[in-house]
């Protein structure tokens, strides 16, 4: 019997297949923060105590950058491809897990401005293909 989109058929009824998916994702990522590829690709791009390369600008930025009252993280560990392709979208948790938790070739670190920029193209793209594909 086909899904009905939206259906709540999971935990007991209680959420959707989109929020469960979410909660795994959520899940994988804060586990993959101890993937130990991910910390020396960090160490590696560390030019001097606090301060990082970025590999997308060249630029060597401060770890941190203060934005208003609050500190925000501007040398962030990336995967060089996204982990979910934005031109396929999701194929499968197996494809996921394998992308998300590369080894370092597969990673840089990027400054915030940096990671801003690809993360818009990669939103952008994926946008443009869900609305292809309706």
């Amino acid at each position: 019997m086909p899904r009905i989109g939206g259906a709540k058929n999971r935990a007991g009824g209680r959420w959707t297949d989109a929020r469960f998916n979410s909660f795994i994702k959520s899940l994988l990522r804060a586990g993959s923060k101890r993937w130990a590829p991910i910390s020396d690709t960090l160490k590696e791009a560390r030019t001097r105590r606090g301060f990082y390369r970025c590999n997308g600008c060249g630029e060597e930025v401060p770890a941190t950058l203060k934005v208003g009252a609050r500190r925000i993280k501007n040398a962030v560990v990336d995967h060089v491809d996204p982990i979910i392709d934005p031109n396929e979208g999701f194929v499968s948790w197996d494809q996921t897990i394998e992308r998300m938790f590369c080894e370092k070739e597969g990673l840089q670190v990027l400054c915030h401005a940096c990671h801003e920029v690809k993360t818009k193209q990669e939103r952008d793209i994926a946008t443009e293909r869900r609305r292809n594909n309706k």
